[in-house]
C-alpha cells in the first residue's frame, strides 16, 4: 500500500467517524439521556487516569494540564461546533461554571473538533470556563469513558476525587447540573 493510499484511507475512515458521530448528535435529544452502560469499573478508572495525565491545546493557544483541574469537582463536557445540542448547552454550562466556582464546582469543555472552527465559535458564543482542543482524537477518549456509540455531547460529572458521579449523553442544562452538585458529595 502507498503512502497516497494510506493517507487516503485515514482520510475516509476520519470522514466516518466524524459523520457517524454527526449522525449520533442529531439523533440524541434532551430526552435521550440515559448513556450506554457504563464500562466496568476498572475500564473507567484507566481511562481517567489517562484522562489525568494528558495535555490539550486550548483555542488561545496554550496548553492545558488536565492534571491542574484535579481536587475539585468536575463537570466535563465533549461537544462539537457543529452539534446542535452541544451549541444549545454551553450558556448553560457557562452558567454553572459561574454561579457554583464559590462551591468549587469547575467546567471543562473538551472540543471534539478543529481549532479554527472552536475559535470561530467562541468568538460568537463566548464561556469563562476552560476549553481544551481534543480533535477527533477524544473520540476514543469519550468511547473509554462509557459512551461507546462515541455521540455527542457527553457530560461526566466527577467528584473532588475525581470519581465519576454521573454520565450523561445529549444535552445538558444549569438545574439539572445545579440540583446533582448540591445532592452529591464533592469532598
Amino acid at each position: 500500500m502507498t503512502l497516497q493510499t494510506r493517507r487516503r484511507a485515514l482520510h475516509a475512515l476520519a470522514a466516518v467517524a466524524v459523520s457517524a458521530t454527526g449522525l449520533a448528535c442529531k439523533r440524541r435529544d434532551d430526552a435521550a439521556v440515559s448513556a450506554a452502560p457504563p464500562p466496568p469499573a476498572p475500564a473507567t478508572d484507566l481511562a481517567l487516569a489517562d484522562f489525568w495525565q494528558r495535555e490539550y491545546d486550548t483555542p488561545t493557544g496554550t496548553r492545558l494540564a488536565t492534571r491542574s483541574l484535579q481536587g475539585k469537582p468536575l463537570v466535563l463536557n465533549f461537544w462539537a461546533t457543529w452539534c446542535g445540542p452541544c451549541v444549545k448547552e454551553m450558556p448553560e454550562l457557562d452558567r454553572f461554571a459561574q454561579e457554583m466556582a464559590p462551591q468549587g464546582w469547575q467546567v471543562l469543555g473538551v472540543a471534539i473538533d478543529k481549532a479554527d472552527a472552536v475559535r470561530t465559535f467562541l468568538q460568537a458564543t463566548p464561556v469563562r470556563f476552560p476549553i481544551a482542543i481534543a480533535g477527533l482524537d477524544g473520540l476514543g477518549l469519550v468511547q473509554a469513558l462509557g459512551n461507546t456509540n462515541g455521540g455527542l455531547p457527553f457530560t461526566l460529572v466527577l467528584d473532588a476525587q475525581g470519581r465519576v458521579l454521573q454520565r450523561k449523553m445529549g444535552a445538558t442544562h444549569f438545574e439539572e447540573l445545579r440540583a446533582l452538585a448540591q445532592q452529591g458529595p464533592t469532598s
